[in-house]
């Protein structure tokens, strides 16, 4: 299995052009529970390609972005360079570089799944200032609401890699408890996207725990994701949903 740190270093390109953004919304829930405004100080843990780090320059924060992964962690300096207000840095979870209470809030956008969960909390607490938050925020792709929705899950239970071991869904109520000391609070928004043929293919192709190009079951699984395409696309677009789930709370404990 690839290194958790490695494992999109050749997927960059798509993960750029087709991963989901985070609706407005987040911003509005990060107001009432975390005391969000555009003083707040934010780090972003794996913050990727800058997708989440993006919505908070644009609210005006000043934004470290945490990345060990070269290529991802380049493709976002690329992404945010028009804001002065974001600061890129090479580090982990585990070990972010950053000062002792700096940031009042730690924002994890599709990656806690990624962390050592106990190592990523004294980490965490020693960063947070005094009463700081921290908010876990996935994208949840939606299964059999549509049939399309249905099949594409039918793929990736056929061709993935690794896929039952390693998505974010394996994160339960019981962790997130173990990890926040106690109390947090969950949320849902709606979100989604609209894809056409070689948008589809993008976005599969984003995915680390499905075949790369070499692989044997790569153009097998690309067919296969094109037989879909066929079968449910409208006017020539699939639509994907997802449940932007949100956890937020203190480190307590």
């Amino acid at each position: 299995m690839p290194k958790p740190t490695a494992r999109f270093s050749d997927r960059v390109a798509d993960y750029v052009r087709t991963r989901p953004g985070y609706p407005p919304g987040v911003r509005d829930l990060l107001r009432a529970e975390a005391g969000l405004t555009p003083a707040t100080v934010i780090a972003d843990i794996g913050s990727g390609t800058g997708l989440s780090a993006e919505m908070f320059l644009k609210n005006g924060n000043t934004v470290f972005g945490v990345e060990p992964n070269r290529e991802m962690r380049e493709a976002g300096e690329s992404l945010l360079a028009p804001y002065t207000n974001f600061h890129s840095l090479a580090g982990s979870a585990e070990v972010t570089t950053l000062p002792d209470a700096s940031v009042d809030l730690i924002v994890a956008g599709q990656a806690f799944h990624w962390f050592d969960a106990a190592k990523s909390r004294t980490e965490f607490r020693r960063i947070l200032r005094p009463g700081g938050f921290v908010t876990l925020v996935w994208n949840t792709r939606r299964i059999g609401t549509t049939p399309f929705l249905q099949a594409y899950e039918n793929l990736l239970q056929q061709f993935g890699t690794d896929y039952r071991e390693v998505v974010h869904t394996n994160v339960n109520p019981s962790a997130l408890a173990d990890f926040f000391g106690g109390g947090y609070r969950s949320h849902k928004l709606d979100n989604e996207q609209v894809f056409d043929r070689e948008g589809l293919r993008g976005r599969l192709r984003s995915s680390s725990y499905t075949p790369s190009v070499g692989h044997p079951n790569h153009e097998p699984m690309m067919r296969e994701l094109d037989r879909i395409f066929d079968a449910h696309n409208d006017c020539g677009a699939v639509r994907f949903e997802y449940d932007t789930e949100l956890h937020v709370g203190n480190l307590t404990g």
